[in-house]
């Protein structure tokens, strides 16, 4: 895990949400405007078609939030004709607007090759990650019309719409900054017949001394990652892309995280992992020069397919907390090389100071000592290795022995995992300082392509190029 290369967003900084436009401007029949990370305030859906003597025949997921507000005073008035629900259905009058996090939406698709969301969209509250193997017998078309089924739901569940065969779980919530991200597993491509089209970044991981792996918690053919804001509205995706598999392709594992919510904090800040710690400091930034070059994969890559994708590596990191905590605050600053309260550098300065590596303390040795997580995972100590780090947080109960199952669900995002994780985490492996505090649990490695053009689905250009 490396914290210098954590981000809570984008900016690594959480940025407000945008908030929507008032009921007037919500009426409007003018396409909103999409932020630079993807986001667009949801606009108030128009009512539902309904014809002349009978109800409404459909209501999307954001139309029953403009029914709900009424529902006790309805149901006093209306009782046995329906309820409150039946008879708020049929009114003429728009929704409410959403307010806050609830009005956030994220663009599915992208034009001219742009990337897909939940990359350098900011970090949401709720999480799952999911990987799927491939059913006996699915070939390179069905898989085909399995992405094409999931790009469709997930464009329409990110937009705040209910789809085909709705569950119901999210019917009175917005798109609350839902993102579904697709990737594609090392087997994908010989259960499919296209062992030739798999790019050399996608070989399998090397074994690090630290790991611990589960193999059945680690790997699999396709790799689903959903991020929001509300933790309904993330259920409700996972459980509508998994009926979507059904007979198609069979969950292999499947992992839930957190993070702190939008405006949980007096101002945006960077979050704090389960240590403590403020995780996501030096995160590379969208501002920086070599920012693409990091992250998304070349024009010149051999695989054109993947050109303007990224590479996710996934990994399960289960935290010693009980270990950890008895250590002094002393000793867990010299740990991490940076100060507890406000993610400082102990060469002094605020949280975005830059380290100084090598200034010595009056005995002649370092302040942030040789073996310092901050020190050892920084892009000085890696030739200028950097990648975009997006992770959530979890906890899966307790242990047999009473500690608890917690830790990190470590996601990071390069160009070319074998140049930035595969190098950095080497150099953690022989002499990090948090090491002993960690345990490796569960791997995978993922190639993600670009986004979806519009009336495409995603990896169009693989399966059927």
């Amino acid at each position: 895990m490396s914290k210098q290369t954590s981000r809570k967003q984008s900016t690594g900084k959480q940025a407000p949400r945008t908030q929507p436009p008032g009921k007037q401007a919500a009426r409007k029949e003018t396409a909103p405007k999409q932020a630079s990370d993807g986001r667009v305030p949801a606009p108030a859906p128009a009512p539902a078609p309904e014809t002349a003597g009978s109800p409404t025949t459909e209501l999307s997921r954001r139309r029953l939030l403009g029914t709900v507000g009424a529902a006790g005073a309805a149901g006093l008035v209306v009782g046995g004709a329906g309820g409150a629900f039946g008879a708020s259905a049929l009114r003429d009058e728009a929704p409410e607007a959403l307010t806050s996090i609830g009005s956030t939406r994220v663009a599915f698709r992208a034009a001219g090759g742009g990337h897909q969301a939940g990359i350098t969209t900011p970090l949401q509250a709720t999480g799952h990650l999911v990987a799927f193997d491939l059913a006996p017998g699915t070939d390179r078309k069905a898989a085909a019309a399995l992405l094409r089924r999931w790009s469709r739901t997930a464009e329409e569940l990110m937009a705040g719409r209910a789809p085909d065969a709705d569950t119901g779980v999210a019917l009175d919530a917005g798109p609350s900054s839902l993102t579904v991200t697709f990737g594609f597993g090392h087997s994908f491509f010989g259960r499919t017949g296209l062992t030739k089209r798999r790019p050399a970044e996608l070989d399998p991981l090397p074994d690090f001394s630290a790991d611990a792996l589960d193999p059945d918690r680690s790997n699999g053919d396709l790799w689903i990652q959903i991020g929001a804001d509300d933790a309904l509205v993330a259920f409700h995706a996972l459980r509508a892309l998994q009926k979507d598999a059904a007979g198609r392709a069979r969950p292999r594992w499947q992992m839930n995280g957190f993070n702190r919510t939008p405006g949980a904090t007096a101002h945006p800040m960077t979050a704090r992992n389960l240590m403590g710690q403020i995780d996501g400091t030096n995160n590379p930034k969208p501002s920086d020069r070599d920012f693409d070059e990091r992250i998304f994969v070349g024009r010149e890559a051999e695989q054109a397919w993947m050109r303007g994708g990224s590479y996710a590596v996934v990994r399960r990191i289960r935290m010693l907390l009980d270990d950890w905590e008895k250590r002094s605050r002393h000793d867990q600053e010299k740990v991490i090389g940076r100060r507890k309260d406000n993610g400082a550098p102990l060469t002094g300065g605020s949280e975005t100071t830059p380290m100084r590596l090598d200034e010595n303390r009056p005995d002649g040795l370092p302040v942030i000592p040789a073996n310092a997580h901050a020190r050892i995972a920084a892009p000085e100590s890696n030739q200028g290795a950097a990648m975009l780090r997006r992770p959530f947080s979890y906890h899966d109960g307790f242990r047999e022995d009473g500690a608890p199952d917690a830790g990190l669900l470590f996601i990071c995002w390069q160009a070319d995992p074998l140049r930035a994780f595969t190098q950095i985490q080497r150099k953690l492996d022989r002499g990090d300082a948090l090491s002993p505090f960690l345990r490796h649990e569960a791997s995978g490695l993922f190639a993600v392509p670009p986004a979806a053009e519009p009336g495409d689905y995603v990896g169009r250009p693989l399966l059927e190029g």
